[in-house]
């Protein structure tokens, strides 16, 4: 039985990375260039002037300083994530935030046990076979998810160029992104980072759109941004909700980059055709999950808890998984 038809057995028992979004049924479809010197500076002169009794934050780098000074902070209205069924870092025993715990274990061992012979393990492409199957929701609430770890960062890339969303899911507008930096040479990381009243997670937008997107994901530039924001900050981990593998050819170009795939897979609609084949445009990647969304939430072993928690899949031609 070859890796496919493992995947696609598994698919039928269930045995896939659950995430209960039952109650969502509705609505699912619904790093960066040298910093200035002189920011840098003023930076380090502000931290001299703290005393020595005050707590200490969480240690970060002069590019890390610098960014946080530059780039502009954008406020998530976590009442409107809430409402939307979403995790919030006020809500952490929320169903949806107990499962996502369990779908971003394996993604962070693999992220931190990584060797220098896996390239790229901090880069996790979330996609689907189709559209419609809630990929966008999944990457939002990994994301959120992972900024709550408190060593971890996170940066959540919307690289579906062609369809962005995320903004549109957090109530904001458009702005400069990705396809902008690949775009002109000369702008920054930080010309079109957003932070976030979430600590510890920035966005990316996808930026304009373009008619030879897949081209500039596929160019030599896309893999020198890709490679500086792997290798820029150790503790940062970058999520990119990427288009369908099925209807654009942009996420298999990205696929190729990154060291992790999310792939997910909507309870009781995506056909077996489609995730066999969406797999098949997978092959050379070292590990893929399996991610089954919109599955209805049981009790585990009786004990009434009601969290869905699900059982984890993935496979590859290497590495953990």
């Amino acid at each position: 039985m070859n890796l496919i038809e493992k995947a696609a057995s598994r698919i039928n028992q269930g045995d896939a990375l659950s995430a209960d979004t039952a109650a969502l049924r509705s609505q699912a479809s619904p790093a960066d260039e040298p910093p200035h010197a002189p920011l840098v500076q003023r930076a380090q002169a502000r931290a001299a002037e703290v005393p020595v009794h005050a707590e200490a934050p969480s240690a970060e780098s002069e590019q890390e300083i610098a960014e946080r000074h530059v780039s502009r902070q954008i406020t998530i209205d976590l009442e409107r994530l809430r409402a939307a069924g979403m995790i919030t870092p006020d809500d952490d025993k929320h169903q949806l935030a107990e499962e996502f715990r369990l779908v971003k274990r394996p993604l962070i061992t693999n992220a931190v046990e990584a060797t220098s012979s896996d390239r790229n393990r901090n880069l996790i492409m979330v996609t689907s076979s189709l559209p419609g199957e809630g990929k966008s929701f999944c990457s939002l609430n990994l994301a959120i998810s992972i900024a709550m770890e408190r060593d971890r960062r996170v940066m959540l890339v919307d690289a579906d160029v062609a369809r962005p969303s995320l903004l549109g899911y957090l109530g904001l507008q458009a702005e400069r992104g990705l396809m902008d930096l690949l775009l002109d040479p000369n702008l920054q990381m930080s010309d079109v980072l957003l932070r976030t009243n979430i600590d510890k997670l920035s966005i990316l937008p996808a930026g304009r759109g373009h008619k030879h997107a897949t081209e500039f994901l596929a160019s030599e530039s896309m893999s020198n941004l890709l490679d500086e924001m792997a290798n820029r900050y150790p503790d940062r981990i970058i999520i990119f909700d990427s288009p369908p593998l099925l209807v654009t050819s942009e996420a298999r170009e990205l696929a190729a980059h990154v060291g992790q795939v999310v792939m997910v897979v909507e309870s009781g609609r995506t056909s077996q055709d489609a995730v066999k084949e969406a797999l098949r445009q997978l092959e050379g990647c070292d590990i893929v999950n399996l991610l089954m969304n919109k599955g209805s939430s049981t009790p585990l072993d009786g004990y009434g808890y009601g969290y869905g928690y699900g059982y984890g899949y993935g496979y590859g031609r290497s590495g953990r998984s």
